[in-house]
């Protein structure tokens, strides 16, 4: 995600108004130097929410950092150890335990000063000296690089996070402190931190639910990406701030009120909306200042859940409901744990009032997230325990880290989670009730997979509200989605993946395409295998490749029969390997110059199989489940006499015995493979052929030549004319027949034709 360098037009002239015109970079202030928390600062705050704290623990932590950065300056010319305290403040306001504030404390001591981890574990014990190690592993991430070393900090980042989430509590306060004083860096330096920030850290924290942490993440990056158009906004906001500020306190009043009325006690509190916010929502819609409708938002907390639901109803039965705009997260929470009851009226002045409606506890996780578990609490176990018990925004973390082993690459793998970080959601439910969470614009391909894998595998269709569609059908919350499944069908089209939205259904598509591809090899290395087994008259048993897999440098059976398949090893090299003593046998081909005459006779033989027929690869057509092509520029059909050549990673290619390709593999017996065809005649196939017609250049000659194929059920799939002479035109058809026998019945009716001159066909 990036901010946008546009200002839309709706601002542009206020923009250019607000900002003044020198290109140089604006002087920024100097921030005036705030006073270094001391140690009694610090054991307070902890104490404030935590009366058992380890105030010994908090005060040597306090002076073995201050003693380790000794002299060591910041960008700002700031002590370095104030940066170490205003991170262990933030996290303070967070109300977390003594080991995390103690490793904010020491994060960058073992990556910055002479301290080391055992020295750590000896002062601090080991479960502070994991969490500043794993801290000091990220501190050189740069996640704004290019995309496969981006995506692989990526991973490093959440695999420390997995391990103890009180690594992404360190980490965020820590990149929220230097956003709050990224004036001091240097301008390129600036724009690169403030990218990272709002592409990874900001979305972050919001998927773990710390929404307060977020806001300020990102309007910190908007400053610094777009300045103009954060001061724009931000003097838009203090006029209008200024203009309402007597109807936001009456709509406050009133609503109090009305509670007080019905005998329920609120805290109602306005508040309006984040400059990054306005701006993206104002980007999104195409709209100006002006138009936007809901930027005073009014929180309403309440003693406990059914008082909730008893405020919405007053709300609802006082002022005119907005259509459109009710949500109820309580029942259906977010994946980051925000419960919330979301409905707009038409309320005082014929205002538009937004009102968020919740508990007290669900306004604590709605601003903080994960921290607003109590980590300080007695006989809880770890922080990752409680987590995986209370935290759905946790267990979205896990899965991600799931997916690491699931994809094929690191590009793979940033793809997904960064779907995963900026889509908003939307619910859907299984006929059974299970409740499905997806991003949104996911279609019903996303949500089978979802389910599980295998039902996406095996998707071939769905009803969407008891209506059957189609499974790229997009998803509306509240949609009840039934996947129709095929045992037939055991891989998914590779088509699939363009279709797809999350990150998930993606790599499994992918992972199953791939999978299949490697079946077919595999299918057709063991055929291959077997054939030549049988023609050498040597046994062939499982067990006993399993023994000679050392020798051919695969782990598995599958693995050296998928790698004859793609022609990495020749079937020879198999037999040799179970058969130490194996001979291999000189095949003299039929493409050879010394065979021509009997290549000749053999092509105008009869179809009867040659001698070798019993051991031959049978080719039922290109949808056999074997990796099959037919030859390039001429194809063949059925009822040639046909060889194949194996192309190391693509597979068989199928050449007529005529074929003049073939003398380019003269010198390469080993690709060569008997095959034979092995057609169903009960459910006829079309395969390509070329044909090249000479015909007499006269008006009409084309038709008559396309009406020949076409009343014999010939398939025209593509033609090209030139010019050979005034008088003549040559036609190159590539059409599709049957079998041999229906080519030969098209060429000889245009032999019959008067304007044909002559008909030949064309073998690549």
């Amino acid at each position: 995600m990036a901010v946008s360098r546009h200002t839309p037009p709706q601002m542009q002239a206020a923009a250019e108004s607000a900002v003044a015109a020198p290109t140089a970079e604006r002087p920024r202030p100097q921030k005036p130097r705030s006073r270094m928390m001391r140690q009694y600062d610090l054991v307070e705050r902890v104490r404030s929410y935590n009366p058992d704290t380890n105030e010994d623990l908090l005060n040597r932590a306090y002076v073995y950092a201050m003693k380790a950065h000794g002299s060591q300056t910041r960008a700002s010319g700031d002590p370095y150890f104030t940066h170490p305290l205003e991170v262990a403040a933030i996290l303070t306001d967070l109300k977390l335990d003594d080991a995390t504030i103690v490793a904010a404390l020491l994060h960058d001591t073992i990556e910055d000063t002479d301290a080391t981890r055992a020295e750590i574990d000896r002062l601090f014990g080991p479960e502070i000296g994991a969490l500043v190690e794993g801290l000091t592993k990220l501190k050189r991430l740069e996640l704004v690089s290019r995309e496969a070393k981006q995506a692989e900090n990526l991973r490093k980042l959440l695999l420390a996070i997995a391990d103890d989430v009180r690594v992404l509590l360190v980490k965020l306060a820590d990149r929220l402190h230097n956003m709050r004083t990224l004036e001091f860096v240097p301008e390129a330096s600036r724009r690169r931190i403030a990218e990272e920030t709002l592409d990874i850290y900001a979305p972050l924290a919001g998927r773990m639910g710390m929404q307060e942490m977020r806001e300020e993440l990102e309007d910190l990056s908007f400053r610094t990406l777009d300045p103009q158009a954060y001061d724009v906004v931000m003097q838009r906001l203090d006029a209008l701030a200024e203009r309402n500020r007597n109807l936001i306190g009456e709509i406050e009043s009133q609503l109090a009120r009305k509670f007080r009325d019905h005998g329920l006690t609120a805290r109602v509190f306005g508040r309006r909306k984040r400059p990054f916010s306005i701006w993206t929502k104002m980007e999104r819609k195409s709209i100006g200042f002006e138009q936007l409708s809901d930027i005073f938002g009014f929180r309403v907390i309440m003693p406990d859940l059914e008082s909730c639901y008893r405020a919405l109803g007053i709300v609802h039965t006082t002022w005119p409901v907005v259509p459109g705009r009710f949500k109820d997260y309580i029942s259906t929470p977010k994946q980051n744990d925000y419960r919330s009851i979301h409905t707009t009226v038409i309320g005082p002045g014929k205002q538009r009032v937004e009102l968020q409606i919740r508990t007290e506890e669900m306004d604590q996780i709605a601003e903080l997230g994960i921290a607003a578990h109590a980590f300080y609490k007695d006989d809880i176990g770890s922080p990752t325990e409680l987590l995986k018990r209370e935290s759905n925004a946790f267990a979205w973390l896990r899965h991600t880290i799931g997916i690491l082993s699931e994809s094929a690459n690191p590009e793979e793998f940033l793809e997904h989670t960064k779907l995963e970080l900026f889509h908003d959601q939307v619910f859907c439910f299984t006929p059974k009730g299970k409740l499905i969470a997806l991003p949104r614009h996911a279609n019903v391909i996303d949500f089978a997979y979802a389910v599980h894998t295998d039902v996406g595998n095996s998707a071939v269709g769905c009803k969407i509200n008891g209506k059957f569609a189609a499974l790229s059908s997009e998803l509306q919350n509240g949609d009840e989605v039934e996947v129709l499944t095929s045992d037939a069908q055991s891989a998914p089209p590779s088509a699939w993946e363009t279709l797809a939205v999350t990150g998930k259904a993606r790599a499994a598509i992918r992972r199953a395409t791939r999978t299949a591809v490697r079946d077919q090899y595999a299918g057709l290395g063991r055929r291959i295998v077997e054939r030549l087994f049988e023609r050498t008259k040597l046994d062939y048993a499982d067990d006993k490749l399993k023994g000679a897999l050392p020798r051919l440098a695969r782990a598995s059976i599958e693995d050296v029969m998928a790698a004859v398949g793609r022609g990495e090893i020749k079937a020879s090299d198999v037999a040799r390997a179970m058969y130490p003593d194996y001979k291999e046998e000189r095949i003299v081909r039929y493409g050879s110059k010394k065979t021509a005459a009997a290549a000749a006779k053999a092509a105008a033989a009869p179809t009867a199989e040659p001698a070798r027929g019993a051991f031959a690869i049978p080719i039922s057509g290109l949808n056999s489940g074997l990796p099959v092509k037919l030859a390039p520029n001429g194809g063949a059909v059925p009822g040639d006499r046909i060889v194949g050549i194996v192309t190391p990673g693509e597979g068989i290619t199928i050449y007529p015995i005529q074929s003049p390709a073939l003398k380019d593999f003269e010198e390469e017996p080993e690709r060569w493979l008997d095959v034979r065809w092995d057609v169903d005649e009960t459910t006829p196939q079309r395969f390509p052929a070329r044909i090249r017609v000479e015909n007499v250049n006269e008006p009409g000659s084309l038709a008559q030549v396309a009406t020949v194929i076409a009343e014999h059920d010939g398939n025209i799939d593509n033609i090209s004319m030139s010019r050979r002479s005034p008088d003549f035109t040559e036609l190159t058809i590539d059409l599709e027949v049957y079998d041999l026998k229906h080519l030969s019945a098209i060429i000889n009716q245009l032999r019959a034709k008067t304007i044909v001159a002559r008909v030949d066909r064309v073998n690549g």
